[in-house]
């Protein structure tokens, strides 16, 4: 079978027809790091961003191989994984996280641009600090999500930065010449005495966003007895670690996609001093959670798939922590008031009360039935 961008899935995240696996930012950043992809030797290229497979098999498919791969969200590297195995490709690469063996030594990047400025700094930073010192970084993405911010940021941690052309909307920064990197490091802020510890991209940063707050005004006492507590989709662990250090003894699983959510969460469970009574897992949705497992669960549930807005996300969430929830448990959530979930909560859970109400969001608990 021939291989194609054309031919990739987003599975197991959110598929529709206005929802694509490759994009015209993939194909310009193949083709603008071409030439120095066929220089580099066997285990010399490193793919960070990557959606679902686009960079990382398009360059499998020009000859690549012992590609490493850091992809934020486990719903890329599971794409990933599957459209690779279309092909008979899983031996090519190797997914890894966002730390020194993954980019050490690496004389080409292939980098899809984070929104986030923060992020794209720990990433640069990581590159300059480990990459081999001819280090070619193509950094690519769609122009409507670009900003002269983010060349600023690739010039603090490399010497000289080329710009390639816009095609098709988008475009490709490369950056040579590593100078001063490091490992990323959390920001950190203290919000009622609650410390927030952030790693770049990990949403609303270690600030607390003003849906969590009112979330976190309203939690109700969780009887330590009970099976568990969840704290899904945690960002950075600021509900996780709220519900221990207010219940003790109590012990909660903070759980999110993101790997960036993921160290934060623990950092910021380390910082309060609750790291014994939070685990912290990645993970798709709910999945390595038995049914009936859980007593109460927490939940901000975001509306983005990447960059896109998708009404489908929310209530598949709802539906894993249905599954999650014994009869008589509890969903608490948070949510823009705007979007109207509360008739998917009382579907999809059960019997759903507003505790709490501002200008912006609405705080429910759905009992599952």
């Amino acid at each position: 079978m021939t291989f194609s961008l054309d031919g990739l899935r987003r599975w197991p995240d959110v598929e529709a027809p206005d929802l694509v696996a490759a994009d015209a930012a993939d194909r310009l950043i193949l083709d603008e790091s071409a030439a120095a992809r066929r220089r580099a030797a066997d285990g010399e290229i490193v793919v960070i961003g990557d959606g679902y497979g686009a960079l990382t098999l398009g360059a499998v498919d020009q000859g690549g191989r012992g590609i490493r791969v850091h992809q934020d969200p486990l719903t890329g590297e599971l794409a990933l994984a599957a459209n690779a195995a279309r092909w008979g490709w899983t031996d090519a690469f190797t997914s890894l996280p966002l730390e020194p063996r993954l980019v050490r030594g690496a004389r080409v990047v292939l980098l899809r641009l984070p929104r986030s400025l923060d992020a794209l700094r720990d990433i640069a930073g990581l590159i300059a600090a480990y990459a081999a010192p001819d280090v070619g970084v193509f950094a690519g993405g769609r122009v409507k999500h670009m900003t002269l911010a983010m060349n600023d940021v690739l010039r603090e941690r490399f010497g000289r930065l080329d710009v390639s052309r816009a095609r098709q909307k988008s475009r490709v920064l490369a950056a040579r010449e590593p100078r001063a990197g490091g490992l990323p490091q959390p920001r950190v802020e203290v919000h009622d005495d609650l410390v927030v510890c952030a790693f770049g991209g990990v949403f609303a940063g270690a600030s607390i966003d003003i849906g969590t707050r009112l979330l976190l005004a309203h939690l109700p006492r969780v009887e330590a007895s009970l099976l568990e507590a969840i704290d899904f989709a945690c960002g950075t662990g600021v509900v996780a670690a709220t519900l221990a250090r207010r219940n003790p003894g109590l012990r909660v699983i903070a759980t999110d996609q993101s790997a960036v959510a993921v160290a934060s969460a623990a950092a910021t469970a380390a910082a309060n001093g609750v790291a014994e009574r939070v685990a912290v897992v990645r993970d798709d949705m709910l999945r390595s959670r038995p049914d009936r497992s859980a007593t109460f669960i927490a939940l901000n549930p975001p509306f983005h798939s990447g960059s896109a807005v998708h009404e489908g996300i929310a209530p598949a969430m709802f539906a894993e922590a249905a599954r999650v929830l014994q009869p008589g448990g509890e969903l608490w959530a948070v949510w823009n008031s705007g979007l109207r979930y509360r008739p998917a909560l009382e579907r999809i859970v059960g019997a759903t009360a507003q505790v709490a109400r501002n200008s912006k969001f609405t705080v429910t608990a759905s009992t599952r039935r």
